[in-house]
């Protein structure tokens, strides 16, 4: 049985107080969950990764960044290195967003150095793949996939992968309110879980967390999340706001 995932990736939002005031707020309210069934996790902008962690206290929440450059120092202007995360207890880190891709122009080779970094230092990965609104419609989201994980994860053992959840995030339900259908979310992660196999074995494959993201909600969630190989979700928007994003975590549990 996999243990669910649900994610709040804040992206450039909130500031340190406002942060703040989101965690005293959502602290309070996960405390009411019972049982252990479902990783919890934060991934706010770096300037509010102290405070986050900080009045978490000695939550179940799990904190992280959203995103890390594979150096552990040098001249590289604006770069936040693993060495500095892991000095403010972070080692939850995302790689490979499809904003990281799209916007910013990450290769899946640098994408992959990211990820032998993070490993390297011991962190848990979330690797974000997606495909396009074109690529689905010419039929081609699935060799993107494939490409990108096999590029990710090369050179990547099956120790590794221990530490690595997949985020499908399919880039256009990206902050769109489009949203895949439960069955065409499904569809895919079954398809990743039978590359996981071909890649390493079936053991992985039925141990390796798929998550799905791309405008999930309060209203979407439970549909999405009751799939068989949907183990949990990464939220964008609706994480942003305690009630909504407590909603979501409470859509895996009912």
């Amino acid at each position: 049985m996999r243990r669910k995932f649900i994610g709040g990736n804040w992206k450039m939002n909130k500031t340190p107080d406002q942060a703040k005031e989101f965690v005293i707020s959502f602290v309070e309210k996960i405390k009411t969950i019972e049982g252990n069934s479902v990783d919890i996790a934060l991934f706010p902008p770096f300037l509010a990764l102290n405070v986050v962690k900080e009045y978490s206290g000695e939550s179940r929440l799990i904190v992280g960044a959203q995103n890390m450059h594979y150096k552990d120092s040098g001249a590289f202007t604006g770069e936040i290195s693993p060495v500095m995360l892991n000095s403010v207890g972070v080692n939850w880190v995302i790689l490979g967003h499809s904003e990281r891709r799209h916007i910013f122009r990450e290769s899946n080779e640098l994408i992959n150095l990211k990820v032998k970094a993070a490993l390297e230092h011991n962190f848990h990965v979330i690797l974000c793949v997606g495909e396009t609104e074109e690529e689905r419609l010419t039929s081609k989201h699935y060799d993107v996939i494939k490409e990108q994980l096999e590029s990710d994860l090369a050179d990547i053992d099956a120790k590794g992968i221990n530490n690595i959840v997949v985020a499908y995030e399919p880039v256009w339900a990206i902050g769109t309110g489009k949203t895949a259908t439960p069955e065409d979310a499904e569809e895919m992660h079954r398809y990743i879980r039978r590359l996981f196999e071909g890649m390493y074995n079936s053991d992985i494959a039925d141990k390796v967390r798929i998550i799905y993201g791309g405008s999930v909600k309060p209203a979407n969630a439970k549909s999405l999340l009751v799939k068989e190989d949907i183990d949990g979700a990464l939220v964008g928007g609706a994480s942003l706001n305690p009630q909504s994003f407590f909603e979501i975590v409470n859509s895996v549990i009912d």
